[in-house]
């Protein structure tokens, strides 16, 4: 995969899938959404809350499809690779759009030329939070703190070349602080010894760790996002505490075969954005610290664009090998 041609591939997928408007009424049959991760995580969550929504909107099944390993590639693939009229999409995390591709040497498919985006469902904004015991209540302290014995503290992550390990490498390349990488295999080993004390901090998902904050088990001493959480609007921005354009927030979003008609894309995109929309579902995303998006196809297209070239430069500065 040539990396050089990113940005000027971004919106290829959005540009040219236009081979005819799309035939008859639609949608006449069920439609598949493939959700790239094992059920009851994030992707699979949001999946079924939208799903439920589109299938009374249209009065035809949305049957959700778990295609979960390879990190999400398995199911990216199936779906690029799927037939483009209209009746099957990929709902997926950010990951293996925006990180795998610097991950992995070789991936069975592209993400820029073989999906066309559909719209940013929802982003999820990311803490860092640190052990109660860690005498560090903001961003400034808390790189005192590290400086102050370089080598010593560590952060965790739920496996070499996870968000969580990418959002740590990217907080410890802007802050200058010399901490440790803990890899754990995944996010449920991960927190008892976060919470124990054996390791020091993390960057990760508040829908995780925001029970743990609330319940005084960890504190949080920052939103890794560019704007302010409003599950936690008291709490300040990595990028306000002096790290402009610190931003570690993944996303949900929904993308189709590349050559699908620009038609159908454009009548996803129009039911899509109803259902986010919907007040009962903006609450939904409220409980789950998630943020609604909905956004135009070719404004989802740029933001992949910029956050492929983000994390492409934090694997490559920081030497991130996937397991």
């Amino acid at each position: 995969m040539n990396r050089a041609l990113y940005p000027a591939v971004a919106v290829l997928a959005v540009t040219v899938a236009n081979p005819g408007a799309a035939q008859g009424v639609y949608p006449a049959k069920p439609v598949r959404m493939i959700v790239n991760f094992a059920t009851g995580g994030p992707s699979d969550i949001v999946g079924r809350m939208m799903s439920i929504r589109l299938s009374e909107m249209w009065g035809r099944p949305v049957v959700v499809e778990n295609v979960a390993g390879f990190a999400g590639n398995i199911g990216a693939e199936r779906a690029a690779k799927a037939t483009p009229d209209g009746y099957t999409m990929l709902l997926t995390g950010s990951s293996p759009i925006v990180i795998n591709p610097g991950l992995y040497e070789k991936l069975p498919y592209d993400p820029l030329r073989d999906l066309a985006p559909v719209t940013q469902i929802c982003t999820i904004p990311n803490l860092l939070v640190v052990h109660p015991g860690v005498p560090a209540k903001t961003v400034q302290e808390l790189v005192a703190f590290a400086k102050s014995q370089p080598g010593q503290l560590n952060f965790a992550s739920s496996g070499s070349g996870s968000a969580t390990h990418l959002g740590g490498e990217l907080f410890r390349a802007r802050a200058g602080i010399d901490i440790r990488h803990i890899p754990y295999k995944g996010t449920g080993a991960m927190v008892p010894d976060l919470v124990g004390g054996r390791v020091t901090m993390v960057i990760g998902a508040a829908a995780t760790f925001l029970p743990l904050v609330r319940e005084g088990r960890l504190r949080a001493v920052a939103v890794a996002s560019l704007r302010r959480s409003s599950a936690t609007p008291e709490l300040p921005t990595i990028a306000e505490a002096g790290y402009p354009g610190f931003d570690t927030s993944s996303w949900q979003g929904v993308l189709v075969p590349a050559a699908t008609p620009a038609s159908l894309v454009r009548r996803l995109h129009q039911d899509l954005v109803k259902v986010i929309t919907l007040p009962e579902m903006h609450a939904r995303f409220a409980d789950l610290a998630m943020e609604p998006v909905g956004n135009a196809p070719r404004e989802f297209a740029l933001i992949i664009q910029s956050d492929l070239v983000k994390w492409l430069k934090v694997i490559k500065d920081s030497g991130v090998k996937a397991e």
